[in-house]
């Protein structure tokens, strides 16, 4: 089963990495987003699978990397991608810090409830003042370069530099959850009171899964504001915190796979029942279909989309267990 799941990502990727040549502009675009989409995704996944924690204020951390992006991005030029990606991230980080050091004090509901807050704080800095231009949002004048290297103004680049942002991040958290750090945030999934009596400072690991969390989210809010050139106080929206939410519960919380397939899986739903030429009329309330396709593969789906195939082989290994169970009651 390992082995299987690691030959399902390589074929992934190496699709992914295929897909412009049989794309067009519009392909390109929609699988740029639904991966930046991924890596907003698997930054959850870092402490809800990993550690347990259930935060709806993911988005303010992506906004806060989007908003660096634009601000500090000069106006009469184009920002050296080796200086402000880092920095977008940085942002992003210390703020988690300081909402971690706060919200991590708390559990269950309340620990949700102030992650909360603290992204309905990060909403109004943006919506209500001009340091992110209220409501009209911002626009970042020139993409980020690399020299004459890189310059992510162009929709290929871009493609190519947010598939290996996803594919670095992807590879570096699977290491990660497998290392002492992983299992330690397993085990306070699981039981934190244990371990505490086992001597673990589970304030610490939690804090520091939380800020690395804050800083991934960062990365995809840089990405999101590169990609659109554009940031508006709707990024940091708690609708945005849902979104990402649901996405890790699509494709199954507990596996960093599922969260990728959670996110192509939700952005491409919202793409299907947005289609006119698929449903017509009723396109005008996609929110409808989409939210009854949810609640249709939650209930059925426990495991999630990456789990299909294990529940699948559940149910066979089962059919298989009753029909020698019946054909051993039927010799006797």
């Amino acid at each position: 089963m390992k082995h299987s799941k690691i030959v399902f990502s390589i074929v992934a990727f190496a699709a992914l990495a295929l897909f412009p040549l049989v794309a067009g502009k519009y392909g390109i675009d929609l699988v740029t987003k639904i991966m930046i989409f991924a890596v907003f995704a698997l930054s959850l996944e870092l402490i809800v699978g990993g550690a347990g924690l259930v935060c709806f204020g993911q988005a303010a951390f992506l906004g806060i990397g989007a908003y660096a992006a634009v601000l500090l991005s000069p106006q009469d030029g184009s920002a050296s991608l080796l200086w402000l990606l880092p920095i977008c991230v940085i942002a992003a980080a210390l703020y988690a810090l300081a909402v971690g050091l706060l919200s991590l004090r708390t559990s269950g509901v309340y620990f949700i409830m102030v992650t909360l807050a603290f992204a309905q704080m990060a909403y109004y800095v943006a919506h209500d003042t001009p340091l992110g231009g209220g409501t009209d949002g911002i626009y970042m004048t020139g993409k980020p370069v690399l020299g004459s290297l890189l310059d992510l103004d162009k929709p290929l680049v871009l493609y190519g530099f947010t598939l290996t942002c996803l594919i670095v991040l992807f590879v570096a958290l699977a290491l990660l959850l497998r290392s002492r750090f992983g299992r330690a945030l397993a085990g306070i999934r699981v039981n934190e009171q244990r371990m505490r009596a086992t001597g673990f400072s589970t304030f610490g690991y939690k804090l520091a899964a939380f800020v690395i969390s804050g800083g991934i989210a960062g990365l995809a809010g840089f990405l999101f504001a590169v990609k659109d050139g554009f940031v508006n106080p709707e990024l940091i929206g708690w609708h945005v915190s849902g979104n990402v939410l649901i996405m890790i519960i699509l494709g199954g919380i507990g596996q960093l796979r599922g969260a990728v397939i959670g996110a192509f899986a939700f952005a491409l739903l919202q793409e299907l029942f947005k289609s006119e030429a698929v449903f017509g009329d009723f396109a005008k309330h996609w929110q409808l279909g989409l939210g009854l396709t949810i609640i249709a593969s939650v209930a059925l789906l426990p495991r999630g989309l990456a789990g299909l195939p294990q529940q699948i082989a559940d149910r066979l290994r089962e059919h298989n267990d009753r029909d020698r169970q019946n054909a051993a009651l039927a010799d006797e």
